[in-house]
């Protein structure tokens, strides 16, 4: 299987118009961006009212079903995909009081206020550098190889240390309450039965 390439940037239109390369994973962006990075999904570009109009706008990084139209996007370049969103509605002055009841009608409640208005929007996933050029750092948590060439002494040293620490949780395992193939009655949980 094939893993996503996402790209490696300051922002979004930089990661969709010229990114300073593309990477799988953590370890290979911070090298590429010789910065820390964060993994994040933003959305750029405007808003389309409906999802053909943007399909049409941004033909390039996305797959397009339509008949006549057939195009999929290879399976590292999924980075991109369009999303539908509440357009962001204008704020009432006051404060907002629920609606008081009716009664009217063999209806005790008024009709709801119509759905919010949506717009189609690009977003794309990426690498996003957070600190400046120069800082390499690997993200929180992330162990990276040890060494790039020919192992030394104090690689291999390193390798030792690293197998004969315990592999621990963070915290200890709860004792299991139920079995795989029990469940609880629903008008009874304190009694189990066998679920096949």
């Amino acid at each position: 299987m094939t893993a996503v390439l996402y790209p490696v940037a300051a922002n979004a239109s930089a990661a969709l118009s010229a990114p300073q390369g593309r990477a799988a994973r953590a370890s290979e962006a911070v090298l590429l961006a010789g910065a820390a990075v964060r993994f994040v999904s933003e959305s750029v570009g405007p808003g389309f009212a409906t999802r053909s109009a943007a399909l049409d706008a941004f033909a390039g990084p996305l797959d397009d079903e339509r008949p006549g139209k057939g195009r999929a996007v290879a399976a590292e370049d999924r980075y991109c995909e369009l999303r539908e969103l509440a357009e962001a509605a204008a704020p009432k002055p006051g404060k907002s009081k629920p609606p008081a009841p009716v009664y009217r009608d063999g209806r005790r409640w008024a009709a709801p206020p119509p759905p919010p208005a949506t717009v189609w929007r690009l977003s794309i996933s990426y690498w996003k550098i957070d600190a400046p050029a120069g800082e390499a750092t690997p993200p929180a948590g992330a162990q990276g190889p040890l060494s790039t060439g020919q192992p030394t002494a104090a690689d291999i040293q390193a390798l030792r240390e690293r197998l004969s620490q315990p592999m621990r949780s963070p915290k200890p395992q709860k004792a299991l309450d139920i079995g795989l193939f029990e469940v609880p009655l629903p008008e009874a949980p304190n009694i189990l039965i066998p679920d096949e």
